[in-house]
């Protein structure tokens, strides 16, 4: 017999990791049955791929046999704006293991084509999501966690910390009281502003030097509470409007979950795509289709929730401590 090609030999020395990751599919699908979810499917090419400001997008042209002009289609970034509409018509819980695709993401920790696990949970706030999370990753992955130089405790609490405490530990600013102000937040944090750096920039550089590398080092860490422009599609804090009901989940390095408790008000949702339509065109020309119509309709018949997204190959890696995501891939 042959032996294998240098190509197949570099899939069948994953076959470990591969298994793995089947195995945490089955056992998250159980954790979700058990909880009376449903799993759903929705369409990967769709005519309005989210609102992300900085997120790019691959596109295609729908061809049909009788003669109407093709449609452009993109495949979608995630299935966020369908899965809230079935949440809308169904009130119920619902999960998906959804195919995505971000055009110009490859790295280590990222691949243009990924999957996305993603579920929404009619009645839970912020608080229960993130107890709920919890519980799926602390049945999912080791109590003592190994990942590159991390040794992880997942048998403790999570840690729960917001931004505003976070920018106040490791970086010295008061962030809500700088918002908007790039000169007031460089000057709090002791750097230079480079040319052309507004605050959003300053914001997202200070998170990754100053913030990230402390977070979910020694167990994970949910950051939430995030300044209410980087949440678009989720609710204000009641307590203090600057800020959104969000979280990020920070593990071992890598950022694993993004969740909302999610925005249920049509008319600001739109005032708010509007205003992120108009930054991302005022960056990037070629990235415009039309508002999501339906998923604007559907909206204010959203019972309260709260829904998540968090990265499966970016979980795999954890639970296997392989490098690279194209470990975790069939083919990557």
């Amino acid at each position: 017999m042959h032996a294998l090609s240098h190509e197949l030999r570099a899939i069948a020395d994953k076959a470990p990791i591969l298994r793995k990751r089947m195995e945490m599919m089955r056992a998250i699908r159980a954790f979700f049955e058990e909880r009376n979810y449903l799993e759903v499917e929705t369409p990967c090419l769709v005519p309005t791929p989210g609102e992300e400001v900085h997120l790019h997008c691959f596109s295609t042209w729908l061809e049909t046999p009788d003669g109407r002009p093709p449609e452009k289609l993109f495949l979608h970034t995630s299935p966020e704006f369908a899965m809230k509409r079935l949440v809308a018509a169904l009130r119920c819980p619902l999960y998906q293991f959804a195919r995505v695709w971000r055009n110009g993401e490859k790295s280590a920790t990222h691949s243009p084509e990924f999957t996305m696990l993603e579920w929404y949970r009619p009645g839970a706030d912020l608080t229960s999501l993130m107890d709920e999370t919890e519980t799926l990753l602390k049945a999912l992955l080791p109590s003592s966690l190994s990942y590159g130089s991390d040794k992880v405790d997942m048998s403790r609490p999570f840690e729960r910390l917001t931004l505003q405490e976070a920018f106040s530990r490791y970086v010295g600013a008061d962030l809500l009281g700088t918002s908007g102000d790039a000169f007031a937040l460089a000057c709090q944090a002791g750097v230079a502003l480079r040319e052309g750096e507004g605050w959003e920039d300053l914001f997202f550089r200070l998170m990754l030097e100053k913030i990230e590398p402390h977070i979910g080092r020694e167990r994970p860490t949910f950051l939430t509470h995030w300044p209410a422009p980087q949440a678009a599609l989720a609710k204000k804090d009641p307590q203090d409007s600057r800020a959104a009901l969000r979280f990020e989940l920070y593990i071992a390095g890598l950022e694993l979950a993004n969740a909302f408790e999610e925005l249920t008000d049509e008319v600001e949702q739109r005032a708010r795509f509007l205003e992120d339509r108009a930054r991302r065109l005022s960056l990037y020309k070629d990235q415009d289709w039309p508002l999501d119509e339906a998923f604007l309709r559907a909206i204010a018949f959203m019972p309260p929730a709260s829904g998540i997204a968090l990265g499966f190959d970016r979980l795999v890696m954890l639970a296997t401590g392989a490098p690279h995501i194209d470990d975790t891939l069939w083919l990557g």
